[in-house]
């Protein structure tokens, strides 16, 4: 078992940005695109959110001896779950695999729960996530102390051995330098490379190829589909959006039996994803600053990221590359990969009473903004640690380090508190230099006075 294994052993990424497309051009327009809407499923939130926590659609994991040699005990119960979950993290499951055996597997919530100043924000992207190529338990011990185990307890290890295969598999292929990204997009690619597109069956060797790059991106908050027409950052999960939330299910499922009796809950999860709303700004708010905030908001910013208030209003809007500027790894790399949109789009999941597509586009879309002061970082790539920042380019840091260990909020500018460095050998700091970390682009706020940015900041607390 290598040191890069044992990271999969915390993984788990149910909204996943599913990989590659025909690119649809911009016609040599500057203008925004309209997403239209599609037809969404409906269901029982309560019901979502019991399988969220609670349901087998990870279907091999670890033996529970393995769960609590590197876990232990969980002390802390925030979902108040009873039985055998109640002793666990919140972000893993108990449950029973295919031959009868207990099995603890990773749940939603290892990308989409994040704990914020001691309170789980069910929804908020996990951005204290660890994909980096770092040191866990001794692998050779490890390694022995797994063959002594399946020696033995054959059964245990028939249960865990698809979630073990696919890790060992996989776990090099998606490390990037820095804490506190995400590599959905990246462990997808990885995925689907292996995966049969119509049984879904998995194949020790890759059957296509891989972009080169491994390219990161910042988990949005689920509170945010509800407004969506498409999802992810380009907008290109069109069609049913159940099927782009069990995408996770490639980690270990064996054939669409499975699937298909997880795609019968996806009505349900998305019902319980639309209920969840962003929480309050817990400080006090100048309320008149604020309303001057959102005249200004209003008039340079409401156009691509909707209004709010008693009449909201988004309008799902696709703002092209040449406009927004960002950094554009995101879509060369991940997004455009022939193998990829060929095979969602030819797959399983295109296919049946609920089919979703990849509608590509090169861009992003502009997001909703509800409950934004809990979103930090910022950008599709997580490279800017404040929305002050965000809206005056020249307060951007090229390298900047948070503490991860005991993460502080900064509420008057609203983002991390940071510190910039010079450093680059470190884990825990983002360099921006790095391809697909660019901050740059999105550079509508500095023509904003300091007065009307402050404002706007004000405004913003109150989403």
């Amino acid at each position: 078992m290598t040191n890069n294994m044992k990271k999969i052993i915390t993984l788990f990424l149910i909204s996943i940005s599913f990989i590659g497309f025909q690119l649809i051009p911009n016609a040599g327009t500057n203008d925004p695109v309209e997403i239209p809407p599609s037809q969404q499923r409906r269901g029982n939130p309560d019901a979502g959110f019991q399988f969220i926590v609670t349901g087998d659609y990870v279907n091999s994991g670890l033996p529970p001896f393995f769960y609590k040699l590197k876990f232990g005990k969980e002390k802390s119960n925030p979902l108040h779950r009873e039985g055998a979950n109640a002793d666990i993290r919140y972000d893993f499951n108990v449950v029973q695999s295919a031959n009868g055996k207990t099995i603890i597997v990773p749940n939603c919530l290892q990308c989409h729960g994040q704990i914020f100043e001691d309170s789980l924000i069910v929804g908020l992207g996990n951005v204290n996530a660890d994909f980096t190529n770092t040191k866990g338990l001794d692998s050779k011990i490890m390694t022995s102390m797994l063959n002594q185990y399946f020696k033995f307890n054959k059964e245990g290890g028939e249960a865990a051995k698809e979630f073990l295969n696919v890790a060992q598999t996989i776990s090099t292929k998606i490390l990037v330098p820095v804490k506190g990204v995400n590599i959905a997009d990246r462990l997808t690619a990885v995925l689907i490379t292996h995966r049969d597109k119509n049984t879904l069956a998995w194949h020790d060797s890759a059957t296509s190829s891989l972009p080169e790059q491994v390219i990161p991106s910042d988990v949005p908050a689920w509170w945010l589909l509800k407004k969506k027409n498409a999802m992810f950052y380009n907008g290109f999960g069109r069609g049913d959006f159940g099927k782009f939330l069990m995408g996770a299910i490639l980690l270990t499922v064996n054939d669409t039996v499975h699937a298909n009796a997880v795609d019968s809950h996806m009505n349900d999860v998305l019902a319980y994803i639309n209920s969840i709303q962003p929480p309050k700004y817990p400080k006090s708010i100048d309320e008149n600053l604020a309303t001057t905030g959102q005249l200004v908001f209003e008039k340079n910013c409401a156009k691509c990221h909707g209004t709010y208030g008693t009449n909201p209003n988004y309008p799902n809007y696709l703002i092209p590359q040449s406009v927004i500027g960002t950094d554009s790894m995101i879509n060369n790399s991940n997004y455009q990969h022939s193998d990829m949109v060929e095979w969602f789009n030819t797959s399983w999941f295109s296919k049946g009473d609920h089919p979703a597509k990849l509608v590509p586009f090169n861009g992003f879309i502009a997001p909703p903004l509800d409950g934004v002061w809990i979103t930090a970082p910022y950008l599709h790539n997580g490279s800017i640690p404040t929305i002050e920042a965000l809206l005056n380019s020249s307060l951007r840091p090229t390298r900047w380090k948070r503490n991860f260990s005991k993460p502080e909020y900064d509420y008057e500018h609203l983002g991390w508190k940071y510190l910039e460095t010079n450093k680059t050998q470190s884990t825990e700091i983002y360099d921006t230099n790095i391809p697909g970390y660019g901050n740059f682009g999105h550079y509508f706020g500095d023509k904003l006075t300091t007065v009307e940015r402050t404002a706007v900041l004000e405004y913003l607390k109150t989403l």
